[in-house]
């Protein structure tokens, strides 16, 4: 690090540090902290301060708990997904990249961290925005915003009107975050009119919901969903069920809801905690309306976010939209119905998550990957079943509206580390998108990912800049059409295929 750099903003003047020719500030508030009698309400504008605040370090990540998704002891060592920061309330805080603070010409990259809507945080070593940095003349920005009970405990209809838009509170906040790159971003460099959301897993989803949200619309010009495809969101009923078993967990009736605002945040975490044990881990089509998510209210969040179809606020966006080959060995690799898998007992291990088409779809995907072991096949019915035939939809939704161009994308580049039962997982793609592989232990040591980082990070650099992903160092990417299904296979030779997985991708169409 060397001398820091003071930059004024709408609020107060920050000082940042140079990092290897990038400037680099951390902690910067963009709204105020959502405490006491703003806890379960809409994001406020923050305080001005005096003088110049320190930004040389991350704020607080959001109150969350600890492997929510109960990665087993090998798989965390190497699952370096959040920050090592402090939970707190006090949440509210993004970080800013740049190549150089000089004009306002710089495409801004805006990153949605994942862990769906009740874990991650913008801190993550493998979203550093350094490289991209180093690698265009570009801005990144990452932030932190509440999840869990505190972000979208949808209470409105059992509580009143005191708790309007606390379903929706946790979107809000991304919402003021880009609300602030609009005021702001030109002081660091960036350009305001050339913002580009995206985001991995929960952090696509985050960006599914912000491209139906007229709240958010003109604050961004072109979207990528990485793994996080969200087609339908919680409904008012939905919101309302888990705000009934959040109350009832903490003994409370919905005429003393206001006692939300005065209880620790540990017990609210706590009923939070009871209320998932309930939902069972699974790669289901509804998941994202079970649990903690934003609700759709009719007026913050008027419906959703793809279904029936295409948002119409968003339709003039160009988006990037893929997924991973074998994304849910993260998650259900080591359970032993997919890891002791046969033939004979699949069924039984897919039954939860299929019902009553169970032996239909085994029997297309054999048919169709007569090769694979039974564990591998089940693999891939779980990963299509719950990303890629859904990340697919959307792009068929948005292609529907013939307003603005769509380009997918499959990782298919498999990690070698321990002993490659991963394979091309979910969250594999982050490291590479921001050229971070080197410091990312979950990639292993291939020499080959250096290169694929390159390309991949390029396409993403490109895509923000241009609106389409093509660079020098990829075969020419089309356009995704219902006639060729073009898609870009990212692995060790990245190359164009038509229709990937074709008749898997049929086994799906029927979805409603």
């Amino acid at each position: 690090m060397t001398a820091g750099i003071v930059v004024e903003t709408a609020s107060g003047k920050v000082r940042g540090e140079m990092e290897r020719g990038v400037s680099v500030f951390k902690g910067i508030p963009y709204a105020a902290p959502p405490l006491g009698p703003l806890r379960l309400r809409p994001p406020r504008k923050v305080e001005p301060w005096a003088g110049v605040r320190e930004a040389v370090a991350y704020g607080n990540m959001s109150v969350q708990s600890v492997n929510v998704f109960r990665l087993p002891p090998d798989l965390l060592q190497i699952f370096t997904l959040a920050g090592r920061q402090k939970l707190d309330e006090d949440c509210l805080y993004l970080n800013v990249w740049s190549s150089g603070l000089r004009g306002a010409t710089r495409p801004v990259l805006f990153w949605c961290h994942g862990g769906a809507f009740i874990t991650g945080s913008g801190s993550s070593p493998w979203s550093d925005g350094a490289n991209l940095c180093r690698a265009d003349d570009v801005v990144v920005v990452s932030f932190n915003h509440r999840l869990g009970a505190l972000g979208y405990l949808h209470l409105e209809d059992i509580a009143g009107d005191d708790f309007a838009g606390a379903g929706t509170a946790g979107v809000m906040d991304i919402v003021a975050a880009l609300e602030w790159v609009r005021d702001n971003i030109a002081s660091f460099g960036g350009d305001p009119g050339n913002v580009t959301i995206f985001g991995e897993s929960g952090g696509g989803a985050k960006v599914s919901v912000l491209m139906a949200l007229p709240g958010a619309q003109g604050l961004f010009h072109k979207a990528i969903i990485q793994s996080g495809p969200a087609v339908q969101m919680a409904e008012r009923a939905d919101g309302t069920n888990t705000a009934r078993q959040v109350l009832a967990h903490l003994g409370l009736e919905a005429a003393q809801a206001g006692d939300l605002r005065k209880i620790p945040a540990a017990r609210l975490l706590e009923a939070q905690v009871a209320v998932l044990a309930g939902i069972a881990h699974s790669s289901t089509a509804d998941r994202r309306r079970l649990g903690f998510n934003p609700v759709i209210d009719g007026k913050i969040f008027p419906g959703g976010p793809f279904a029936p179809a295409a948002p119409g606020v968003s339709a003039d966006v160009p988006l990037m939209i893929g997924s991973n080959k074998d994304e849910m060995t993260l998650f259900l690799g080591h359970l032993p119905w997919v890891a002791d898998a046969t033939f004979e007992n699949l069924p039984e291990g897919l039954k939860p998550y299929l019902g009553a088409r169970t032996a239909e779809v085994l029997a297309s995907y054999r048919k169709a990957q007569p090769t694979k072991r039974a564990d591998e096949i089940a693999i891939s019915i779980v990963s299509d079943l719950g990303v890629r035939s859904l990340s697919l939809q959307i792009a068929d939704r948005k292609l529907a509206q013939k307003a603005a161009p769509v380009f997918v994308y499959l990782f298919a580049w498999e990690t070698p580390v321990l002993g490659g039962r991963l394979r091309s997982c979910h969250t594999l793609e982050i490291p590479f998108v921001f050229g971070n592989v080197e410091t990312a232990a979950l990639t292993g040591n291939d020499p080959s990912r250096v290169k694929l980082a390159d390309k991949m990070s390029r396409a993403w650099l490109a895509f923000a800049r241009h609106g389409r992903p093509n660079h020098g160092g990829l075969p020419a990417w089309p356009g995704y059409s219902t006639d060729t299904r073009a898609t870009m296979i990212f692995d060790t030779t990245c190359r164009i295929e038509n229709d990937p997985y074709g008749t898997e991708r049929l086994v799906w169409e029927t979805r409603p």
